[in-house]
């Protein structure tokens, strides 16, 4: 008699990720950002709701800026949000570009 034992299926936990055309701006704008010395580093977090991209002056630090991926929310108020250092909600919509303009609002004042 010959016992085989199986493992147990286990489903694999979906996260929500930012995609590669996702991040591009993010990163392009990240850079400008680096590059006039107001940003030192960032994070990425990928969770089961959410994807964040957190935005810091120094690593040791809150985050300045959150960039979150929310896709649940995608029909209702916009799945892409930026939020302050706060927690204020400083944009949120559908369209990436046009929520990241509220930053780049923020880079054209500090090169000035």
């Amino acid at each position: 008699m010959n016992v085989q034992t199986q493992t147990p299926f286990t489903p694999r936990q979906e996260v929500v990720a930012f995609h590669r055309t996702e991040l591009q701006p993010i990163l392009s704008l990240y850079g400008r950002f680096v590059a006039a010395g107001e940003w030192r580093d960032y994070g990425i977090s990928t969770l089961k709701d959410r994807a964040v991209f957190a935005v810091f002056r120094r690593t040791a630090e809150n985050p300045l800026f959150r960039i979150e991926k929310q896709p649940k929310l995608r029909l209702r108020q916009g799945q892409y949000v930026v939020y302050g250092a706060e927690g204020q909600v400083l944009k949120r919509g559908d369209d990436l570009r046009a929520v990241l303009r509220v930053l780049e609002r923020k880079l054209i004042r500090a090169v000035d």
